[in-house]
């Protein structure tokens, strides 16, 4: 399956100039799937709808101001190509171009409505991201706020004080929460208004009942909930269980990147925001992370991961990152992040913790094997 089969021409064309207002009126108008921005006639990036609708910034304020760079696809592309550029862009939408004219825009929706079929041959937990950030019901909004920010993700579930799952909240909860309490507000101190709301207690805002996932039901069942209830995530619990407690998030992300693996014998690696790589190669990313995998050969590598998050602190002109390294392999999950002065220093730091943790899990399973050994020799005596 190629793009043209799920490109829609439906998209509106603005310059980087024009006023947030005039293109927030369009899509309160038409209904448009995307916005694909211009400066001076070339290609800028786009805007989603609700990072549009959603926005703080005054309706003067120029489209150029909230464009994200996302990479073009030609309408022959390859489905499974386009997956990993919107995932490695870390982007929902695409310009399609055929030849120098555009067509139209590619979904992250539309890509997963026409592979929903054959995604009952994946089943959550191989997906899923098991490395959860929580936070509590008494918790602040504006801890909420950090924690999004800080570890680059979009929901967070919600604990009570015996770690029982009692809600989700997410970006979306947040910014509307803020545009419908200022609406209601009217004018007055916003920065008065605005500290309030960072000090409410996270149990005001969050989205409840949560709706869930188990890790042994397939990515389709898992999907095709996420539209039936116009949500990007779920929270994984176990099975069965008489409590509900977290043991991981599947995301439409985690899905679409799912499409990207392959059968091939190099290693398939994916880097999120692929942009913020510096004074390294995306070649040098994945040579590194297969010296790592290769010190343990009974392990293999389904897929590998790196997410790159930038902070706002600066040294020198050189911006603070996160680095996220995750392993998908015969062994299950391993991972390795850190944080550092650019990309080079930051999966730097990932990559030496990654090594250690993989190197952990060698360790345990000797230890066992040593032990499986041992046991077998004193059922002979």
């Amino acid at each position: 399956m190629n793009i043209s089969d799920i490109a829609v021409p439906e998209h509106v064309e603005v310059d980087a100039d024009e006023r947030l207002a005039k293109v927030r009126s369009i899509f309160e108008r038409e209904n448009p799937k995307g916005v694909v921005v211009f400066d001076d006639d070339e290609y800028a990036g786009v805007v989603g709808e609700k990072q549009l609708l959603r926005s703080r910034m005054e309706d003067d304020t120029k489209v150029s101001a909230v464009v994200k760079a996302a990479p073009s696809v030609g309408r022959t592309e390859d489905v499974r190509e386009t997956a990993r550029l919107l995932v490695e862009g870390n982007v929902k939408i695409a310009p399609v171009y055929e030849g120098d004219q555009l067509y139209g825009i590619v979904t992250v929706d539309r890509i997963l409505e026409a592979v929903l079929d054959s995604l009952d041959a994946i089943t959550v937990d191989q997906v899923a991201t098991a490395d959860v950030i929580g936070i509590t019901e008494d918790d602040s909004v504006g801890r909420a706020i950090n924690q999004l920010r800080e570890n680059g993700v979009s929901r967070l579930p919600v604990l009570d004080d015996d770690d029982v799952l009692v809600g989700v909240v997410t970006t979306n909860d947040i910014v509307e929460f803020v545009v419908r309490d200022h609406e209601r507000q009217g004018s007055g101190d916003r920065a008065g208004d605005i500290d309030r709301m960072l000090d409410l207690p996270v149990y005001d805002i969050i989205s409840s009942p949560v709706v869930t996932a188990i890790a042994e039901e397939t990515a389709e069942a898992a999907v095709s909930r996420m539209f039936e209830n116009d949500i990007s995530g779920l929270v994984v619990v176990p099975k069965d269980a008489d409590i509900e407690t977290v043991a991981g998030i599947i995301t439409k992300t985690d899905v679409l990147r799912a499409l990207t693996f392959t059968e091939e014998d190099a290693m398939d690696v994916q880097i999120t925001n692929v942009d913020l790589l510096d004074r390294i190669s995306r070649e040098h990313v994945v040579e590194s992370i297969e010296d790592v995998a290769d010190k343990y050969a009974d392990m293999q590598v389904i897929h590998a991961h790196v997410r790159l998050h930038e902070h706002k602190e600066k040294l020198r002109g050189t911006p603070l990152l996160q680095c996220q390294i995750r392993l998908r392999t015969s062994q299950g999950q391993v991972g390795g992040s850190g944080e550092g002065y650019g990309a080079e220093h930051a999966f730097h730091v990932a990559l030496d913790k990654l090594e250690r943790n993989v190197l952990e899990i060698k360790g345990v399973n000797a230890d066992e094997e040593y032990r499986g050994q041992l046991l077998r020799k004193v059922g002979e005596l």
